[in-house]
This record gives structure tokens, C-alpha cells and sequence, in this order.
């Protein structure tokens, strides 16, 4: 069958990001930094005023040259539009329900929660740093993890010199908090 006799529409397109559950332990908050909260922000700004307005007008521009079912811009816009408008969505969603945490408001310092920077050793005296942030915020190659990863609930509520374990997919293993900051990155 031809394209030109198919019905396009956006919900031919799934929606990954939407509608796709949320990786949040039921009953929980979907808590976030407030640097984590600004950049989810800018980038919804920065998909609704500068992205999509381009987008449409490519689309509009290639709608008016005729033929659309072998115009690459035209298809190519559309399909862009539709994932520019899922992510908006998603945006949406996840700004609506999260619950900012200012870590600099901790008071306090001497044990691992939310925002916490934390330096630990494992039983190889191998130390690693990570930053305890929100799931739409973590970012491991920046050090960051999401407060429901493994090591963060292995660290949550430790303080300097506690063994906590840690349980990973080799078994379990042993690891020491060394420093813990509570610093706005």
C-alpha cells in the first residue's frame, strides 16, 4: 500500500518516556536538588522556545512544497515534533511531582543523607567519591547517583568511619565511609 493512503498520527509513535513507569519506589517522593530542578527547567524552556518553534516552522515550510509522503524535511519534522512534544511531556510529569531538597540546608553533617558528597573506601582501599542526587539527575560519569541506587541506600544515614555493606551482583562487600560534605556543586 502506498504512504500517501495512510493515516499519519501521533499516536502511531509510542510513548517511551511518558507513559513508561516510573523508576520510583511506590509511595515515595521524587526528590531533587535544586540545581537538578533549574535544569530540567531550562531544558523544558529550551525545548518549548527555541526547539520546537524551529522545528514547526521547517514543517510548515515543507508542508507547503507539495508532495509530503517522499519529503524528507516533512517526515523527518514530524517525527521530530513528536519526540520534542513526548519529552515536554515527560518534563512536565516529573517537574510537577518533584520535591526540591536543598542539601545546603542540611543540618545535619555528620551523616549520609540526600545531597550528601561521600567519599568511601572499599576493601581494597580503592576510593571513590559520589554525590547522592535525584533519579532524573544522575549523571555516574559526574559522580552522581540516583538516592534509590545500591551504594546510596548502603550509605544513607552512615556516618565518617562506619563499615557499611554493600551488596553487589559478586556478593556483598564491605565499604568505608571516609568523608562526607555537604557541597553545592
Amino acid at each position: 500500500m502506498s504512504k500517501a493512503f495512510t493515516k499519519e498520527t501521533d499516536t502511531e509513535v509510542e510513548d517511551d518516556e511518558a507513559d513508561a513507569p516510573s523508576p520510583l519506589p511506590a509511595g515515595t517522593k521524587n526528590y531533587i536538588t535544586p540545581r537538578g530542578f533549574q535544569a530540567m527547567r531550562d531544558e523544558l524552556r529550551q525545548l518549548r522556545r527555541v526547539e520546537r518553534p524551529k522545528v514547526v516552522e521547517v514543517v510548515s515550510w515543507a508542508a507547503g512544497n507539495g508532495d509530503r509522503s517522499e519529503n524528507g524535511d516533512y517526515l523527518y519534522g514530524k517525527k521530530r515534533l513528536r519526540e520534542i512534544d513526548r519529552r515536554i511531556r515527560f518534563l512536565l510529569k516529573r517537574l510537577e511531582i518533584a520535591e526540591v531538597v536543598d542539601p545546603a540546608q542540611q543540618k545535619n553533617h555528620d551523616q549520609v543523607f540526600f545531597g550528601a558528597t561521600v567519599t568511601y573506601a572499599d576493601e581494597q582501599d580503592n576510593e571513590r567519591t559520589v554525590r547522592i542526587v535525584g533519579i532524573d539527575e544522575a549523571d555516574l560519569d559526574r559522580g552522581e547517583v540516583s538516592w534509590i541506587a545500591p551504594i546510596a541506600r548502603a550509605l544513607l544515614k552512615a556516618q565518617e568511619g562506619d563499615v557499611v555493606e554493600l551488596r553487589t551482583p559478586a556478593g556483598p562487600q564491605s565499604i568505608e565511609v571516609v568523608r562526607i560534605a555537604y557541597e553545592d556543586k
